[in-house]
């Protein structure tokens, strides 16, 4: 790791005030490929509130796992969707694809990327399903969620809130 967080429980004020939840950045320019996968399958967002993107589930959900005081969250996408996305970005990053990890709990899709932290933060449920993860996508390598906020407020970012599904 690179010494910045890339994962935080907290809240966003321009955002939504009084919602506290898990944050996670996810940079453009990453290179990680799966990252970069995840920003591909971003602009198939579908725009809520203004500068606001909501992706259906089969596009892109997140999953928590909690294993003693550590909140994991993962990322996922159906395999058929994220190949035809792919389509139109170079070879290198299609190169990729094959090599991404199979979520054990459903065979149609692929772990994109995994963050952990410590923490006794518990997502809520509504219904049964749990509360929605933020992605704000940047360019620019690890920065602090103070900065990613005043990129998002500058309209130099963007969120995304990805529907989290139960976990296994």
């Amino acid at each position: 790791m690179d010494g910045t967080a890339r994962m935080w429980i907290d809240t966003i004020p321009s955002f939504d005030p009084d919602g506290r939840g898990v944050i996670l950045a996810v940079d453009q320019a990453s290179s990680d490929p799966a990252e970069r996968m995840v920003c591909v399958l971003l602009n198939r967002g579908h725009e809520g509130e203004e500068g606001v993107f909501y992706l259906l589930p089969h596009d892109l959900s997140a999953r928590y796992e909690r294993t003693g005081e550590r909140l994991r969250v993962s990322l996922l996408a159906r395999q058929d969707v994220l190949a035809n996305d792919l389509e139109s970005h170079p070879a290198a990053l299609r190169a990729h694809f094959a090599a991404l990890p199979r979520d054990p709990g459903h065979d149609d899709r692929v772990v994109l990327v995994c963050r952990e932290t410590v923490t006794d933060f518990v997502p809520p449920e509504h219904d049964g399903v749990p509360q929605p993860v933020v992605l704000i996508d940047h360019v620019g390598g690890p920065v602090g969620l103070a900065e990613l906020v005043g990129l998002f407020d500058a309209r130099e970012s963007g969120i995304a809130v990805v529907a989290a599904t139960p976990g296994h």
